[in-house]
């Protein structure tokens, strides 16, 4: 065995996507000290209730947007910034956990901003359709939608892959599908705030946005696979 012991295991990572994930976990730390006492005094404990209602996406605001045609930057920024705010230790953990590792894992056929462009599409995708589906549900937040968006850039990955090894392309949708399998279920068993939606059209825009982000093109991609 050649692999070095004590090499990092985000070696492969690109340093942006492992900004992404460091940033977004600074975020729920500063809000998880802020509840335990340890920053803002007493003040601390409304800070993540604070940050919701300030940059979390909301479908009664865009709708306004929409009706008004107005569109001013404080509300426009909330389809970038609601990625960076989670519930709990927990729900952020796992949005760390997948961002590095789908990160890793796509790395080398995108590259690290190519990879920030298909979470923030992902991401404004998915809050809009959620918004315009949704309007007075609760206010979207979490990183997911721009999860989705890396695990449909994955997904592309292995659809070209199976293409061009003469595999069923189906089999590529495989993850997408027991992800919203196990969501649907959870959804029928303890309700849901429709935020599935804005996952899946997460997905669709990361597939989608890979044909046109991928270096080169999907030509290219499919003649370094082939050799």
């Amino acid at each position: 065995m050649n692999a070095d012991p004590n090499a990092s295991p985000f070696l492969d990572v690109p340093r942006t996507v492992v900004a992404l994930a460091a940033v977004i976990g600074g975020v729920e730390g500063m809000f998880s000290l802020a509840q335990a006492g340890y920053l803002g005094g007493d003040g601390g404990i409304g800070w993540r209730i604070n940050a919701i209602s300030d940059f979390g996406f909301s479908g009664e605001i865009l709708d306004w947007m929409i009706t008004t045609g107005q569109f001013p930057l404080e509300h426009l920024r909330r389809f970038v910034t609601y990625p960076f705010l989670h519930l709990s230790f927990t729900h952020v953990l796992f949005s760390v956990v997948f961002i590095l590792a789908i990160g890793k894992a796509i790395s080398g056929a995108f590259g690290g901003w190519r990879l920030l462009a298909v979470f923030f599409g992902a991401s404004i995708f998915g809050a809009f359709v959620y918004g315009y589906l949704f309007e007075f549900l609760t206010p979207l937040i979490g990183s997911y939608p721009g999860i989705y968006g890396l695990i449909g850039a994955f997904t592309f990955l292995l659809w070209v892959r199976a293409r061009v090894l003469g595999e069923a392309p189906m089999k590529a949708f495989s993850l997408i599908g027991f992800l919203l399998g196990i969501q649907l279920l959870f959804a029928a068993l303890f309700g849901s705030t429709g935020d599935w939606v804005a996952d899946l059209a997460g997905f669709v825009a990361g597939f989608g946005m890979s044909f046109f982000l991928i270096p080169g093109g999907w030509t290219r991609l499919r003649d370094s696979l082939r050799g």
